[in-house]
């Protein structure tokens, strides 16, 4: 059976389907969802490619600014990263190698989380990250506690995240003919309506806005999951004062073999769904749940401010002649201009338990100006 047959089935036995389960069925259903029955959609010859993809200094320069946030929470003896969705874990072992050539201290006392529940995933997970696996470095299940000191990394995590769709205060659902998958519509529900009125807009007639209650959720857990430590999110979203402007209005988009598309019902499980991430609505979510929550930054903003210290050495250091260095400088360059993902990406940075004084030090943070 098919996806599209079993959404299909779906329908029939129980009638139309809101868009956040059908993006939910796409995406993750455990046999034929895109990120369950695919490895190969990752990097520059599948479908997308993220910061990870494009060079190892993505990596190391967050290895350097979770190496200061180690130090802002008072250089405790264990800490974990925690990654959501870390794909094939190329960001965690660049991060891993370089805090180990680098930062011994942090390194010796870090411990790497990888929440994914794909199972062809995790295989490709353990396959690229096996020297930390076996050293005990890394694991797949939370296994310090909420006592010991975290640093939560989501990247390119919450616009994968299923979200339901509203036009003129009703919502987008997912109905069948004769086998063809087509829009229906039924009246909102109170939460996506307040969800609106909190974060978002009402869409005027002609409209579709996305309301994102798994994202809330989920920040919510991550966000009181742990007494001390930070929250680093780097996606493509907007903030609400955006969208009271007009933009970021029917964001869904498709991606297969780097090509984009707005219809996500050509090909059910084959290609990627996603929704621009609403930065309004987790800030509000992060400081309800006692986190203190930094300007939004753009990642050029953000990667600039750790890598000019430093002269971006950790970039450079490999390079052994003159067509090594200028291929890294491209390669840079595509993670911070605004021609590249430097403006598109923006970064969101919250804390619990730390001091700000040792807060406002941060690299990342000493560029640009806020959004929120």
């Amino acid at each position: 059976m098919s996806l599209r047959e079993k959404i299909v089935k779906e329908i029939r036995e129980h009638g139309a389907m809101p868009f956040s389960r059908y993006m939910t069925m796409c995406l993750y259903d455990p046999e034929l969802g895109y990120y369950s029955r695919r490895t190969e959609q990752f990097g520059k010859a599948g479908d997308f490619y993220t910061s990870s993809d494009v060079h190892a200094v993505f990596g190391r320069l967050l290895a350097r600014q979770f190496e200061e946030m180690w130090r802002a929470m008072g250089r405790p003896g264990s800490c974990e990263i925690v990654e959501p969705g870390p794909g094939r874990g190329l960001f965690a072992r660049d991060l891993l190698d370089w805090s180990d050539k680098k930062f011994p201290e942090f390194f010796d006392a870090l411990q790497y989380t990888l929440l994914e529940r794909s199972a062809s995933l995790r295989t490709k997970l353990e396959s690229n990250l096996s020297r930390h696996i076996s050293a005990g470095k890394v694991s797949f299940e939370r296994v310090l506690g909420n006592v010991v000191p975290v640093v939560v990394f989501a990247n390119e995590f919450f616009d994968a995240l299923p979200v339901d769709v509203l036009s003129s205060e009703r919502q987008l659902c997912i109905s069948e003919k004769e086998g063809r998958l087509i829009e229906t519509w039924a009246p909102a529900t109170a939460g996506q309506l307040e969800y609106l009125d909190r974060y978002s807009v009402h869409p005027e007639t002609g409209e579709r806005v996305e309301v994102a209650l798994n994202a809330i959720e989920i920040m919510a857990t991550l966000a009181s999951s742990f007494d001390q430590g930070f929250l680093v999110i780097v996606d493509y979203g907007y903030t609400r004062e955006e969208q009271l402007a007009g933009r970021h209005r029917d964001t869904i988009m498709t991606y297969r073999q780097h090509s984009a598309s707005p219809c996500a019902f050509e090909a059910p499980g084959e290609q990627d769904i996603t929704a621009h991430v609403n930065f309004t609505a987790l800030a509000a979510v992060a400081e309800a749940n006692g986190m203190k929550v930094e300007p939004l930054l753009t990642q050029s903003q953000f990667l600039l401010g750790i890598g000019e210290p430093t002269q971006f050495a950790d970039a450079f250091e490999d390079c052994r002649v003159p067509q090594e260095h200028a291929k890294v400088a491209l390669q840079l360059k595509h993670l911070v201009t605004p021609a590249g993902m430097g403006e598109t990406f923006h970064v969101l940075v919250a804390s619990k338990g730390v001091n700000p004084k040792d807060i406002a030090s941060l690299s990342g943070l000493s560029f640009g100006t806020s959004r929120l």
